[in-house]
Order: structure tokens, then C-alpha cells, then sequence
């Protein structure tokens, strides 16, 4: 049975890419899954590929679904009904991916390689690479991940904390009390 491997890169980063193998038989739709699997993004937007050359030029759409609000010059084939190797036209066969019409995530899929053994301890499809840190979908991402956050919040100090009002002047409890009037200095007392 043969296995394809693909190279999914990070369009704006090709440093950022993920490999994935897939058996021949499965659809694009388990292409599709995997690689938001692999770079970490959900489920919730749209999605298509379109099938390419060596000059990344956009051929024939494989999408998610058929989109009312999109115009096709020739009816898209559906992901969950088109079988990898049914694409397949040379060996470094290539794929634009988008996810998301309205961020516009693009990718470049390649395949890198075929093989006739499946790995016993895989299950298909499966992500057997990752290369470099990918981009986070609704915001930034760091090497620290959500820990960040969470430590960020933990020493956020507010202005009362650190004895200064607005613009750096000094808060009124220390100054002048509520009706405006001033409070002697220790010296006076």
C-alpha cells in the first residue's frame, strides 16, 4: 500500500513546515485535518486546495465544500470524495492550501517522497516532522507557549501597587486626602 509524503510549508516561512504521511487511499479531507493537527489550528473556517505546478500557479480546486458566496470557473471536487492518489500527476506533485478565507492562511504541500511499506506503529494520516515554530492562528505564540501568560499576569502591577497615580505623580493617600486637603509631612506633625 503505498504511503505519500508531504511537506506542508508555512507560505510567509518555508524555515516552518510540517511533514505528513498518508496512505494513498485516504481523502484529501484527511490531509486537510492533519495538517491544522500539525500546525495546531482548529476546525471552525473554511478550507481548499488547489492543485499545482512547479511554478505554484493555482489548478483544479479540491474544497472543503461548495461555497455559495465564491464564483468557480469549473465546480471544485470535495475533499471528503477525492482520494490522494487521484491527484497525483508526477512525483513532486504540489498543492496550495488555504484555511481560513478570511485570514487567508496560505501553505505549499509538496510530496516529497512515496513508499510502498506502512509503518506498523503509525496510524495514517500521521505528522512525522516538524520543523520550526508555526504560526499561532488568533494571536502571538512564544517558545514558552500559554505558561507565558500565566506568568505575565502574575506580576502585572497596577499603578496603586507601585505608590504613583496617573503620569507618574504621587497617588492622592500620600499627598492630600479626599476633599483636597493637604496632610501635614511627618516633620510637621
Amino acid at each position: 500500500m503505498p504511503i505519500y509524503r508531504f511537506r506542508i510549508y508555512f507560505e510567509e516561512d518555508e524555515s516552518v513546515y510540517r511533514d505528513v504521511a498518508i496512505r494513498h487511499d485516504q481523502t484529501f479531507q484527511d490531509l486537510h485535518l492533519q495538517i491544522l493537527k500539525s500546525f495546531e489550528f482548529d476546525t471552525k473556517h473554511r478550507a481548499t486546495f488547489h492543485r499545482s505546478n512547479d511554478n505554484w500557479q493555482q489548478g483544479r480546486e479540491i474544497s472543503l465544500e461548495r461555497y455559495e458566496d465564491r464564483a468557480y470557473r469549473v465546480e471544485p471536487l470535495l475533499m471528503a470524495e477525492t482520494r490522494i492518489v487521484s491527484e497525483i500527476r508526477n512525483p513532486n506533485q504540489k498543492f496550495l492550501y488555504t484555511y481560513d478565507f478570511t485570514r487567508n492562511w496560505p501553505f505549499l504541500v509538496e510530496l516529497i517522497s512515496i513508499s510502498n511499506e506502512a509503518n506498523p506503529k503509525l496510524t495514517y494520516p500521521a505528522t512525522v516532522r516538524k520543523e520550526g515554530i508555526g504560526p499561532s492562528q488568533y494571536g502571538t505564540k512564544s517558545i514558552l507557549g500559554d505558561r507565558f501568560i500565566d506568568v505575565e499576569e502574575k506580576y502585572d502591577l497596577g499603578a496603586a501597587s507601585e505608590g504613583f497615580g496617573e503620569e507618574g505623580e504621587e497617588a492622592a493617600s500620600d499627598a492630600e486626602t479626599e476633599d483636597g486637603t493637604d496632610i501635614p509631612a511627618d516633620d510637621e506633625a
